[in-house]
């Protein structure tokens, strides 16, 4: 999941919220739905990622096997999607890409359903990764995103492009990354190490 979040410049939330159907593996590209601001975006499905996420959505699809096998194995479908296409909720296509481990009852209409990871399972993981990786530095599943943004400018592709990755509907929020590439001083080389 880390790795998505830094490869992909996903948010938390679209990260643990995301559909199996969202994922398309011919065009290397994930379809962010209803991010921030309600807007459907685009992004890149890293190549280095895809064979691990395919393995991964077999033991997901398992999964789903086994709760469809009890009697279970829907997932909420949002706005009237629910009542448009009442099987909708148990196809393959709908489920999440990462599973909680537990199945809940829906306060809304009852019915045991399996959810996304909590996004505190995550957080957590990456506070511990970070502290026992000696990291000194505040790291949290944002800053995967903000690295995302930073190395595709480093690596000299456009403002405008990296906007449109993360959907920033301003460029005057993509241009903060802009802010480590004036390095100043830090890209003059000092003249001991010219030695």
């Amino acid at each position: 999941m880390a790795k998505l979040l830094y490869g992909s410049g996903l948010r938390l939330s679209e990260c643990v919220e995301m559909h199996v159907k969202d994922i398309d593996f011919t065009q290397r590209q994930i379809t962010i739905r209803d991010a921030k601001g309600m807007q459907d975006r685009v992004t890149m499905l890293p190549e280095s990622l895809v064979k691990p996420l395919r393995e991964h959505l077999e033991r997901v699809k398992k999964l789903h096997q086994e709760d469809l096998k009890k009697g279970g194995g829907s997932v909420y479908l949002p706005f009237a999607l629910g009542r448009k296409y009442p099987s909708a909720s148990r196809d393959w296509g709908w489920q999440y890409v990462f599973p909680s481990a537990r199945l809940a009852r829906d306060p809304r209409d009852g019915i045991l359903r399996r959810y996304y990871m909590s996004e505190t399972t995550l957080q957590r993981a990456v506070h511990k990764a970070t502290r026992l990786s000696g990291v000194n530095k505040p790291v949290g599943c944002h800053t995967f995103r903000h690295s995302f943004a930073t190395h595709l400018l480093q690596n000299g592709y456009d403002i405008r492009t990296v906007q449109e990755l993360l959907a920033h509907k301003d460029v005057k929020t993509t241009m903060i990354y802009t802010h480590v590439l004036n390095r100043r001083g830090m890209a003059v080389r000092s003249p001991i190490d010219l030695l």
